[in-house]
C-alpha cells in the first residue's frame, strides 16, 4: 500500500471518520482501512512488517467530478437494473451510491431512498437503517445502489432489512465489483466492471 494512502486513511481517522467512513472513502476494505489508520499511529511506525490485507484501492474521482460522466454511467447502471424489471424505489448506499442513485432514479422514474449500513453506525447494537427524509421501501420493489463491492457485506445486510420491510429487492447494482459476485442473498449482483486478482 502506497504512502499516501496510510497517510489520508490516518488523516481521515484524525478527523473522526469511522472505519467504515474511511474504508468507503478510500474505497478499501474494512480491515485495509483499520491497517492503513495503523500504519499512521506513532506506534505502529517502527513496526511495518504486518503485512497489508489483500485489496484493491479504486479511485474512481475522475468519474465522481464530472456530473456529465456520472449522468451516462448512471444510465448504463440503470440499464442493468431494469434487466430485473422495473423498481419503484432506487435505494442509494450511503455514502458513493447515492449520487448514483439520484441519477438512476430520475432515469428510471422512480422513487429515491437511502440506506446507513451498520458501518456507519457507532452503537454496538445499531442496524443498518433506511433515512426517514427520502422515500419509503416498504412493500415496494427496491434496486440497491452503491459504487464498490468489497466483501458484500453491506448489500446483504441491505437486502435483509429491506425483507424486513416487506420490499423485493431486484437487483444490487454497483459501479465496481472487487469481489466477483452474482447474487448476493439470492439477489442477482450487476456491476459495470469486475476486479480480478489473478494468482
Amino acid at each position: 500500500m502506497s504512502e499516501k494512502l496510510i497517510k489520508k486513511a490516518y488523516e481521515l481517522r484524525t478527523r473522526g471518520f469511522t472505519t467504515g467512513e474511511i474504508a468507503d472513502e478510500l474505497n478499501v476494505s474494512k480491515d485495509t482501512a483499520r491497517w492503513l489508520v495503523l500504519q499512521g499511529t506513532a506506534e505502529k511506525k517502527e513496526d511495518k512488517a504486518e503485512k497489508a490485507p489483500p485489496d484493491f484501492a479504486i479511485n474512481w474521482k475522475s468519474l465522481g467530478g464530472s456530473s456529465v460522466r456520472m449522468k451516462f454511467v448512471s444510465a448504463a447502471m440503470a440499464d442493468m437494473a431494469l434487466e430485473h424489471g422495473e423498481p419503484e424505489v432506487v435505494v442509494g448506499i450511503t455514502v458513493s451510491g447515492i449520487p448514483f442513485a439520484t441519477m438512476m432514479a430520475e432515469i428510471i422514474d422512480s422513487d429515491i431512498a437511502v440506506f446507513h449500513p451498520i458501518k456507519h453506525r457507532k452503537s454496538e447494537d445499531a442496524q443498518g437503517a433506511i433515512s426517514g427524509n427520502f422515500a419509503s421501501v416498504n412493500g415496494r420493489k427496491v434496486v440497491i445502489v452503491d459504487d464498490v463491492i468489497t466483501s458484500g457485506r453491506t448489500i446483504s445486510e441491505a437486502i435483509k432489512v429491506f425483507k424486513d420491510l416487506g420490499a423485493e429487492t431486484l437487483a444490487a447494482v454497483v459501479l465496481i465489483d472487487k469481489k466477483g459476485l452474482f447474487e448476493l442473498e439470492g439477489v442477482p449482483v450487476e456491476s459495470l466492471i469486475v476486479v480480478s486478482r489473478l494468482g
